[in-house]
């Protein structure tokens, strides 16, 4: 299997200076190669790809050794492949006829991720193995960077990247051939129901909480992103509320993670089988407001339950579900989610009406009574185990 580790740095100040510097000289590449391909295009009709781009990157470093000479060939390349990933996922776009999104220059704060793309070459992992107590990483051009390496690392490394998040840097390892660690069976089956209220819902009727990060750090939000409002653009002043505004964030998206986490590993260590609904996320919170000529209904509940629903995260649960149900060896079941709320768990009755309020399910036809999403999570279950016959039968 392959795996990512994430791992905090803590690099001294020149080496911060010098990865700011290495930011800097990736970001500078990436927009003049958006350049070329504008520019070779719409004055002669010419596309440029990867390979020309890369071709031209000897003589780039020749001609600017202290800047974009300092970095590795390796990591340039890298930087070019992320442009032309962009580039192919604009064509792919066009073609099945969605919103294209041109790739756009990079400013300031936007470009944030350096990869290295071969353990070895302009990098090592674990560069200094002799030292008693401390993990390092080298960067060219930067030096040895310490790590806080707060687990081991599994498998073989294969790329390393770097990365700012505010003022924090870490370290991301892509590893291959990680082995699994699968659990003792537990011989259970469970249904979850993903909501609001409860982040999930079990078809045994266990809730687990949704702490609501984002909510409870709004009125924090709210005063640093007035405060960054009333600042000048490009004063020093602005930059420290951009950095306090970012560093909320920050701790919503590192709490969200935590919890996201801790319930799916309570999951995959109870259940064998776990079937959830395939959801579609960016459907589920697209905005209502609509259009001028027609405009949307019910805006502003529509506003507050998509930022409900992402507050929530159940897209970055059910990533990390995924993730630790293959290492684990648990099986993962997406099944349909529709009409899984108004299903009677009971007798099979389907009415809108079944579900009198968020809560509440009372069935129209024999009378059963339950949680709302506890039923929900039993359909789900039921219809989990039902595909999984179904495909191994086939």
């Amino acid at each position: 299997m392959r795996r990512s580790f994430k791992f905090p740095l803590r690099p001294t100040v020149h080496q911060q200076v010098a990865l700011t510097a290495c930011l800097d000289d990736h970001r500078a590449l990436y927009n003049a190669a958006l350049e070329h391909r504008r520019t070779a295009y719409r004055m002669a009709g010419v596309s440029i790809t990867y390979g020309v781009q890369s071709a031209d990157l000897k003589h780039i470093r020749a001609d600017d050794a202290d800047g974009q000479g300092r970095w590795s060939f390796s990591c340039r390349q890298a930087t070019l492949r992320r442009l032309d990933k962009a580039f192919a996922a604009f064509f792919a776009r066009v073609k099945a006829g969605r919103t294209p999104g041109f790739p756009r220059f990079k400013g300031k704060g936007w470009f944030d991720t350096v990869t290295w793309p071969k353990d070895g070459d302009g990098c090592r992992w674990d560069s200094q193995p002799e030292h008693p107590s401390a993990t390092f990483v080298r960067l060219q051009g930067i030096g040895h960077v310490r790590v806080h390496r707060h687990r081991p690392v599994r498998g073989t490394v294969k790329t390393v990247s770097v990365k700012r998040e505010g003022h924090r840097w870490y370290v991301i390892l892509s590893c291959d051939d990680v082995p699994a660690e699968p659990l003792p069976s537990t011989g259970a089956v469970v249904g979850i129901d993903l909501g609001v209220a409860s982040l999930v819902t079990t078809s045994d009727g266990d809730h687990l909480d949704n702490p609501r990060h984002l909510s409870a750090s709004a009125d924090r939000l709210a005063a640093a992103q007035r405060d960054l409002a009333r600042k000048k653009r490009g004063s020093a002043r602005r930059r420290k509320a951009v950095a306090r505004v970012a560093a909320l964030h920050g701790k919503v998206r590192r709490q969200r993670l935590d919890g996201a986490h801790k319930a799916a590993l309570q999951l995959v260590g109870d259940y064998d089988v776990i079937a959830h609904e395939d959801l579609r996320i960016a459907n589920m919170t697209r905005s209502a407001s609509g259009t001028v000529e027609t405009p949307g209904t019910n805006v502003a509940q529509k506003s507050g339950l998509n930022r409900s629903i992402l507050d929530a995260g159940w897209g970055v649960f059910l990533t990390i579900l995924a993730d630790k149900a293959e290492s684990a060896g648990r099986e993962l079941i997406a099944v349909n989610p529709r009409n899984t709320s108004r299903t009677c768990a009971a007798c099979g009755h389907v009415a809108k009406e079944n579900r009198l309020t968020q809560a509440e399910f009372h069935c129209q036809r024999c009378a059963h009574t339950a949680h709302a999403d506890v039923n929900a999570a039993i359909n789900i279950m039921r219809a989990g185990l039902a595909l999984r016959d179904v495909t191994q039968a086939a």
